[in-house]
C-alpha cells in the first residue's frame, strides 16, 4: 500500500474523509460502529496495514496531521462510542462484553503502534501485531 493510499483509506476508517458517498466511509473502522452492526476484524488489519505503509513517513520532524488526527480519532471515538460504559454502545446494551473485550485490544494495539511510531521505535510498534498478541 502506498503512504497516499493509507492516508486516504485512514480517512475513510476515522470518518473524516469529505467523500461520505462512498462506502468505505460506513464501512471503515468507526462506521462499524455506528450504527452498530458488529465488528469486522478487516477494518482492524486494514488499520495496522495503513499505520504500517506510512511509519517512514511519519519519522520526521513535520508529520501528515490528517493521519495522525485519523488515529486519534479511530482511538478516542472507538473507545468513547464502543468501550466507555456510559458510551453510545454499552450504555444501550448494544454490543456483547466479548466485542468490548476485542474492540478495547484492538484501540490498545492501534493506540500502542501509533505512539511507537511517532517514538521512532518502528520494530516495537508492530512486534506485538505481527506476533498475534
Amino acid at each position: 500500500m502506498t503512504p497516499d493510499a493509507a492516508r486516504e483509506l485512514l480517512l475513510f476508517h476515522s470518518g473524516a474523509h469529505p467523500d461520505v458517498h462512498d462506502p468505505r466511509w460506513k464501512q471503515g473502522f468507526l462506521g462499524m460502529l455506528r450504527p452498530y452492526r458488529g465488528l469486522h476484524e478487516e477494518n482492524f488489519h486494514s488499520v495496522m496495514a495503513c499505520l504500517r505503509a506510512l511509519a517512514d513517513d511519519l519519522q520526521g520532524d513535520v508529520v501528515d496531521r490528517g493521519a495522525v488526527g485519523a488515529l486519534w480519532g479511530i482511538c478516542h471515538f472507538g473507545r468513547a462510542w464502543g468501550t466507555w460504559p456510559g458510551g453510545m454502545l454499552r450504555g444501550n446494551n448494544l454490543i456483547t462484553d466479548e466485542d468490548v473485550s476485542r474492540l478495547e485490544s484492538w484501540i490498545e494495539q492501534i493506540s500502542y503502534s501509533t505512539f511507537c511510531v511517532l517514538d521512532g521505535a518502528i520494530d516495537e510498534a508492530f512486534d506485538g501485531y505481527d506476533r498475534g498478541v
